[in-house]
């Protein structure tokens, strides 16, 4: 794809490529927009498909962004299709294969045996909402001693709110402010302020523990296009 993986975007080194820095800053709309068209994906696969496919593997460096900016699925190397239960027996709980996923995007519940769910994609992609939002990858060396990105994000919202946000995207708010009239500089503020602590509450409820407990992936769909809607107002 003409402008590479999310990968490469969100974690981008401008000290290794600094001619293309400014090439490389997504604006907070682009990452609203990549994670509607994510999500729209997530859900054909879930619930158009016939049977059902589990991708099993959703992370930054499998979305590839196309000349637009638009946001496209890839890498279906491990992908399951979703087995409907024929018979009750324990051993349908549990997956004998073992899934191929990628450390801190992968569900906990992958961890102990369970099969590919829809719910397990939609961890992860409650994850990679909120690396998007934050700038902080599930992997980073802040995540210790029982922190991870789901509490931290979790934690944001009673404590901090959108002081949580990539730096990135306060200083794209900011700007935009200055930019425009005194009197619309609040407006615009509180806009960027509703949509986000709503983005967040939708990663926050796709990552929790329990696999019963997410939202499901046509939910989300419908949250973030509300979001998208607040912000273009």
């Amino acid at each position: 794809m003409d402008n590479g993986n999310l990968e490469n975007w969100l974690h981008f080194s401008p000290q290794e490529n600094p001619e293309i820095e400014d090439n490389r800053r997504l604006t907070f709309v682009e990452r609203l927009n990549i994670l509607i068209d994510v999500a729209c994906a997530l859900d054909y696969l879930h619930n158009d498909c016939e049977p059902a496919i589990i991708h099993c593997d959703l992370k930054p460096s499998n979305v590839l962004l196309d000349k637009n900016m638009s946001a496209h699925v890839s890498d279906f190397g491990v992908a399951r299709f979703l087995q409907q239960r024929i018979q009750i027996s324990s051993s349908n709980d549990h997956s004998s294969i073992g899934v191929q996923g990628t450390l801190g995007y992968t569900p906990p519940e992958y961890g102990l045996g369970s099969r590919p769910s829809k719910a397990g994609d939609v961890y992860s992609f409650g994850i990679l909402i909120l690396e998007m939002l934050t700038g902080k990858s599930p992997t980073d060396e802040l995540f210790k001693d029982g922190l991870n990105l789901h509490s931290y994000a979790k934690a944001g919202l009673a404590d901090r709110e959108v002081e949580i946000a990539d730096p990135k995207i306060l200083q794209e708010r900011d700007e935009q402010i200055q930019m425009r009239k005194k009197g619309k500089s609040s407006e615009e503020k509180d806009k960027f302020d509703v949509c986000f602590v709503c983005m967040i509450k939708v990663g926050v409820a796709c990552s929790v523990e329990f696999p019963a407990d997410r939202m499901k992936i046509r939910d989300v769909v419908g949250e973030l296009n509300k979001a998208r809607k607040t912000l273009l107002m």
